[in-house]
């Protein structure tokens, strides 16, 4: 009796454990902020990825606003937004050797500057929040972006890796703003 006792209690447990990560993987998808992704394929097949949560605006004052002009800024929603390279990159002229790094941002009304930080994880080894930026001693790198009008309100933040020449511009959209910068394979 006992043994049947241990595994009717060892197969529930199994159950709880998938039907878990089961809806923790769909809760991600059903978040306010959804995981979004934007990737850009070189001619030879190396590539850059950024995974980020896509925030919506909701009728509010975003630049300037909710994301004070100024300020650091996690570039999305969530957990932290990471680049992720397999090849070495120049972002804005700036060497980016291949790796996973994360993103944040210093929006101003005329100017943006990128940060790429070395740090990808919380201190006990999770994903990084997104607020969680972690200094300028953790920069990597830091390069100004391209900041202009957008014709019509963006209401979903979106990051997206579009094809220039031999390489790509890395472009945020939201709100009127859209802030871009521009990636390269390294020589």
């Amino acid at each position: 009796m006992r043994k049947f006792f241990l595994l009717c209690s060892a197969i529930l447990l199994s159950v709880g454990v998938v039907a878990l990560r089961g809806s923790a993987q769909q809760d991600k998808a059903q978040r306010p902020s959804p995981p979004a992704q934007a990737v850009f394929h070189f001619a030879d097949g190396k590539t850059v990825t950024v995974d980020y949560s896509s925030p919506r605006a909701k009728g509010r004052k975003i630049f300037g606003g909710l994301v004070p002009y100024g300020q650091v800024w996690r570039a999305g929603a969530n957990e932290a937004t990471t680049i992720t390279t397999d090849t070495a990159v120049t972002v804005g002229g700036k060497s980016l050797p291949a790796g996973t790094y994360t993103l944040f941002t210093i929006p101003n009304a005329d100017k943006w500057t990128l940060i790429i930080s070395k740090t990808t994880k919380n201190d006990k080894g999770g994903p990084l929040w997104g607020t969680n930026y972690a200094g300028e001693g953790q920069d990597l790198t830091r390069t100004d972006m391209k900041v202009s009008s957008l014709p019509a309100p963006v209401e979903n933040f979106t990051i997206a890796l579009d094809k220039v020449g031999n390489g790509a511009s890395l472009r945020m959209d939201w709100e009127t703003t859209r802030a871009s910068v521009e990636i390269s394979e390294a020589k």
